[in-house]
C-alpha cells in the first residue's frame, strides 16, 4: 500500500472514531456503568444511607423465597403474554388499513400516534377518571345499556384488564408507524406479481406480506417484551399495584423495595433478574428467528 493510501486509511479511521466517540461516551455513562453498578449493588445490603455491606448472593436467596416477588413475576408474564400479541396484531392491522388510500389518511395516522407521545402518568390520570367506579364514563355507559357497573379499582381481574387496555392503547401507534415503514419498503412489483398469480386478500397477506414483515415483527416483539417488563408509570398511577398484589409487576415491586422499604440492594437484585430474563429471551428469539430466515 502506498504512503498516500495509508494516510487516507488512517484519516478515515480517525474520522470514524471521532464520530462514534460521543455515542460510546453516552452508552458508557448512561448504560454500561449503571448496569455494572446494579450488579454490584445486588450483592450488598444498602438502604441508601450510610455504608454498604457486602452479603454476596443473600439478596438472591431471599428473592427465591419471596412469595410477593413470584406473584409480581407471574403478573408480569401474564401481562406480557396478553399485551404483546394484541399490540402487534393491532399495530399491523392499523398499518394495513392506513397504508391504503382513504380520505383524511394523514389525520387518522396522527390520531393513532397521539397516545405514543402522551406520558404514561398523563395517560394513567386520564383513564383513572374513565375507570372511576362512581363517576367514570365507562361505568355510566354500561349502566346506560343495562349492564352492571364494574369496580375497576377493587376487583383484581378488572384492574388487570384496565392496565392491559391502557398500555395497549398507548403502544398501537408505535407499532403502526414501524409496520407502515416496512409495508412501504416492500416493492410494489412483488405484490403485483402475486396478484397476477391469483393471490388476493388473506392469501396475499399470509404468503407475501407477512413473511416480508418478519424482521419488523421480530424488532417489535423484542421491543414490546422489554417494554412490558419495564411497565411502571401507568400502573403506579392507575392501580398502585392493587388491589392487593393483583397488578403488582416486577419493576413496581423493585421500586417499592428500593425507595419505600429502603432495601436498595434487594431492589437491585430484582433489576438484575429482569435484565437477565429479557436478555436470555432476546438472544433465544434472535437465534430462533435467524435460523428460520436462513431456512
Amino acid at each position: 500500500m502506498s504512503r498516500r493510501a495509508s494516510a487516507a486509511v488512517r484519516s478515515e479511521r480517525r474520522a470514524g472514531l471521532l464520530m462514534v466517540t460521543p455515542a460510546v461516551i453516552v452508552f458508557t455513562v448512561f448504560m454500561f456503568v449503571p448496569i455494572v453498578l446494579t450488579f454490584w449493588y445486588s450483592l450488598q445490603r444498602y438502604s441508601g444511607f450510610g455504608r454498604m455491606r457486602f452479603i454476596g448472593l443473600e439478596n438472591y436467596r431471599t428473592i427465591a423465597a419471596d412469595s410477593t416477588f413470584w406473584k409480581a413475576a407471574l403478573n408480569t408474564l401474564v401481562f406480557t403474554a396478553i399485551t404483546v400479541p394484541i399490540g402487534i396484531a393491532c399495530g399491523v392491522g392499523a398499518a394495513m388499513l392506513l397504508n391504503k388510500w382513504m380520505p383524511a389518511r394523514g389525520l387518522f395516522r396522527a390520531l393513532f400516534y397521539v397516545p405514543v407521545v402522551i406520558s404514561g402518568v398523563a395517560s394513567g390520570i386520564i383513564f383513572l377518571r374513565l375507570f372511576d367506579p362512581v363517576t367514570g364514563i365507562l361505568n355510566q355507559l354500561l349502566s346506560a345499556v343495562g349492564l352492571p357497573s364494574i369496580d375497576w379499582q377493587s376487583n383484581g381481574l378488572a384492574a388487570m384488564v384496565s392496565v392491559v387496555l391502557v398500555v395497549t392503547w398507548q403502544g398501537i401507534g408505535f407499532g403502526m408507524v414501524v409496520y407502515l415503514a416496512a409495508l412501504q419498503g416492500i416493492p410494489r412489483e412483488v405484490n403485483e406479481a402475486a396478484r397476477v398469480d391469483g393471490a388476493t386478500g388473506m392469501t396475499l397477506f399470509r404468503r407475501i406480506t407477512w413473511p416480508l414483515l418478519r424482521p419488523t415483527t421480530f424488532f417489535l416483539l423484542v421491543y414490546s417484551i422489554i417494554g412490558s417488563f419495564q411497565v411502571f408509570d401507568v400502573v403506579y398511577v392507575l392501580t398502585r399495584g392493587g388491589p392487593g398484589t393483583s397488578t403488582t409487576f416486577l419493576v413496581q415491586y423493585a421500586y417499592d423495595q428500593g425507595f419505600n422499604q429502603r432495601r436498595q440492594g434487594y431492589a437491585a437484585a430484582i433489576g438484575v433478574i429482569i435484565y437477565v430474563v429479557v436478555l436470555v429471551f432476546t438472544v433465544f428469539q434472535w437465534k430462533f428467528t435467524k435460523g428460520r430466515d436462513e431456512a
